[in-house]
């Protein structure tokens, strides 16, 4: 069973995503928050596989609830739930440790699926999506150099791998390409995810978007 927690201010949308989600069979919603403090409190208290996170609440917001999340020991996949994508807070959620974004309305059958993927530890957004949110910080020159610098350590493997996250793929693709095993794959990302200092896998992909390594 997959643990899920729902935070949203609004009563209709966690109403709405509880009808839907819990027509799942694998899915079981433990808690819900409605707002960011109350947020941080459930992740402690539920230890949840996954959190779909509004970020425009009152109070504590979301972006400071994921920021304060994926510091805990073993964090939840955090997935940003918003309105629209191209909404600026989407980008900062990501660089906050959001594993992806979900639009609020995402048609119920892919609702679930997308909980299944974030699950699975994967991330859950679009290629499409991604160019998007590189697009809108193509202008931030210092953010650039930054994420230059952080990967200039890596090594040649490491880059491979950070560019393959960087388009999105599954360790079962990045190993079909690289001509590993899964599970080196899933080591090496892992060790490349301390390197850097990144929260999961679409932090990285990210930077290797801002450092000029993924298209």
């Amino acid at each position: 069973m997959i643990r899920l927690v729902i935070v949203d201010d609004e009563p209709m949308v966690l109403a709405h995503l509880r009808t839907v989600l819990t027509s799942a069979g694998d899915i079981d919603i433990v808690g819900q928050a409605q707002d960011g403090a109350e947020a941080v409190e459930a992740a402690g208290r539920f230890r949840p596989d996954v959190m779909l996170m509004d970020l425009r609440m009152p109070g504590v917001d979301g972006l400071t609830a994921i920021e304060r999340i994926v510091k805990l020991p073993n964090p939840p996949s955090v997935v940003a739930l918003t309105t629209f994508d191209t909404d600026s807070y989407v980008l900062k959620a990501l660089r906050a440790g959001a594993s992806g974004f979900l639009l609020k309305s995402t048609p119920p059958e892919d609702l679930i699926g997308l909980v299944r993927v974030a699950a699975d530890g994967h991330t859950v957004l679009s290629k499409e999506a991604a160019r998007r949110m590189v697009t809108a910080s193509a202008g931030e020159h210092e953010r650039s150099q930054e994420a230059r610098e952080r990967t200039s350590d890596l090594t040649d493997r490491e880059l491979d791998m950070l560019v393959c996250l960087g388009e999105g793929m599954s360790n079962a693709a990045i190993a079909a390409k690289l001509h590993l095993s899964e599970a080196t794959v899933k080591s090496y990302v892992s060790r490349m995810l301390t390197k850097l200092g990144c929260a999961n896998r679409t932090q990285a992909g990210l930077l290797a978007h801002e450092a000029g390594l993924a298209g």
